[in-house]
């Protein structure tokens, strides 16, 4: 059970959305969420900030122009995941389309592990053609010690990503992000694929001052909006505006069947309506498939059929990443068995994290585990599994109110020998350490997070928008709530009203499939994965949805927790 609470809303705001023709509740859960008027629902993009007030991007495209106006060679070195594959597809595209001669490498995760590393550049060294210049999409900002080598293996660096800086920052030549110190960019949640996609418009401005475009010549950018729709969605980061601009203009592409071959392919083969394409299909059935390469053979396949411009080729690759990606369920399940197993007995009350290891465990599958543990227990939690003999490699998720890069920094501070390398943000974070030092790194990451976040932060509190008449449960609400772009950090409206329980029974052993009574009207309901039985009443936070079937659509409440 959670304790359900009502967010606050400004009911003046409210009046005002209610009024331009927006259903009253969900008016009041647009309010609750910062709205004060439809105009800032409106995510045509020429709205969205210009690149100009990105730090150094000017610098970045100067630097790209110049390069390609000299006929030099850029290497594009990729992240492993969907936000880095994306990346890099747009990069590629975009570059290409401007007269570039790119390419692109990505690490194997198992070999090399994240980022630019110095074997990483003396890889891209070795290659034919010699890159002059390396371009990182979704990470760089700490490869401090694999910028020093590229320097001094006479190759330029330009830097785009989006996480949060160390101490240090590299020697590049260029840093593109919003993250890093002075930069006043107001979107602080770009992912990486959307800093690649502004350092894309800035060269091709800087391009048109060197008269290489018109702007009736010029290549359309838009038509990448669906790669970064993809990568902003399954990066998890907050859905401010800026980014709901960027997700709303790449799901117009996609319903208009304006996509890339490999986006329609991954549509097709996940089962899903590219027409009638919402966030979160990006989120849980094209992004997954997309990581499912790096997670466990390396994300090559993936970038390929983002890259493709063969709609066979991509149906073939698409097929490819839906079988890893069943594989990758199937891996995960065993975790997720495993890790609940050990923790069945556990005194969690009494703890503040979680740190799991198990010595049969997949490491490109460890940030899904914990990501579950994480939901289950409301606990940070990181979950390990062997690099090599010596090594351990970990991935962690947090919860509200506890930075998670931040805490690992606190650890690094308190005790500079547990962590070998670490990085990532507040929700998320990797980690490498010796596998010896793995008991004193599961004592020192609890009393940093006890001694850094309040303990207010570890009772699972849930927030709803409050109770629902029955006269507003209705196809009108299910439908405008639908046009509106919803995420991380702008959740879809949750509802709570307490039911009379009148009947329940089990769906294939895994579902509960209710019928709920509110003020004398009767709801079909459905609590998917929960097998216990619910009592007569109950407070229930729910979504309405739309059930179609054999042509009828009808509502049905999607039931999400127990107050």
């Amino acid at each position: 059970m959670a304790r359900l609470v009502q967010r606050d809303y400004d009911p003046v705001a409210a009046r005002r959305l209610e009024a331009a023709g927006l259903p009253a509740p969900l008016a009041r859960a647009l309010a609750a969420r910062g709205i004060g008027s439809v105009r800032e629902l409106e995510l045509a993009t020429r709205e969205l900030i210009a690149p100009r007030e990105l730090s150094h991007v000017d610098d970045a495209a100067r630097l790209l122009a110049g390069a390609i106006d000299q006929g030099r060679q850029l290497l594009i070195v990729a992240d492993y995941d969907c936000d880095g594959a994306t990346a890099c597809a747009v990069g590629l595209r975009g570059l290409r389309a401007m007269g570039a001669q790119a390419d692109y490498l990505v690490p194997n995760r198992f070999e090399y592990g994240y980022g630019l590393t110095p074997e990483i550049v003396e890889l891209a060294a070795a290659r034919t053609p010699r890159p002059d210049l390396l371009i990182t999409v979704d990470n760089g900002i700490a490869s401090v010690a694999g910028v020093d080598r590229a320097n001094a293996l006479g190759i330029e660096v330009l830097i785009t990503d989006h996480h949060l800086p160390g101490e240090r920052l590299p020697a590049a030549r260029a840093i593109v992000n919003p993250n890093q110190p002075g930069c006043g960019f107001p979107s602080k949640h770009l992912a990486g694929v959307g800093v690649m996609f502004y350092v894309l418009l800035a060269l091709r401005a800087e391009l048109r001052r060197h008269g290489r475009f018109t702007e009736a010549t010029q290549p359309r950018l838009d038509a990448l909006l669906d790669l970064v729709a993809l990568g902003t969605v399954a990066d998890v980061v907050r859905l401010d505006r800026n980014n709901r601009i960027l997700v709303a203009a790449g799901l117009e592409r996609i319903r208009a069947g304006r996509t890339q071959p490999g986006i329609a392919a991954l549509f097709q083969v996940a089962g899903r309506s590219a027409r009638l394409a919402q966030a979160a299909d990006l989120g849980f059935a094209i992004g997954p498939r997309i990581n499912a390469a790096g997670r466990l053979t390396d994300m090559t396949v993936g970038i390929e059929c983002l890259t493709t411009d063969d709609p066979e080729r991509a149906l073939q690759l698409a097929r490819q990443l839906d079988e890893l990606n069943r594989e990758r369920r199937a891996i995960e399940a065993d975790m997720q068995f495993d890790a609940l197993a050990e923790l069945e007995d556990a005194a969690l009350d009494a703890q503040r994290t979680i740190t799991l290891f198990n010595e049969s465990w997949h490491q490109g599958v460890v940030g899904l585990v914990a990501s579950r543990v994480k939901e289950r227990y409301h606990r940070p939690t990181i979950a390990f599994a062997r690099a090599d003999e010596a090594t351990l490699r970990g991935s962690g998720r947090s919860i509200e109110g506890v930075h998670l890069r931040d805490t690992l920094d606190l650890v690094t501070k308190a005790a500079p020998e547990l962590i070998e390398r670490f990085g990532g943000h507040a929700m998320a974070a990797g980690l490498t350490l010796r596998a010896e030092r793995y008991e004193g790194f599961a004592r020192a990451f609890e009393a940093a997070t006890r001694a850094s976040a309040d303990a207010a932060y570890f009772t699972r509190t849930i927030a709803t928008d409050g109770p629902l008449a029955p006269a507003e449960i209705g196809l009108a609400l299910v439908e405008a709530t639908e046009r509106q772009i919803w995420g991380q950090g702008f959740p879809p409206p949750l509802y709570a009203n307490e039911f009379v329980v009148a009947e329940q029974r089990l769906v294939k052993d895994q579902h509960l499939r209710l019928t709920l009574e509110l003020a004398g009207r009767r709801f079909a309901a459905i609590w998917f994965r929960r097998t216990q039985s619910l009592p007569a009443r109950a407070l229930l936070a729910y979504r309405p949805a739309v059930d179609e079937y054999q042509g009828e659509r009808r509502i049905q409440l999607v039931i999400e927790h127990m107050g």
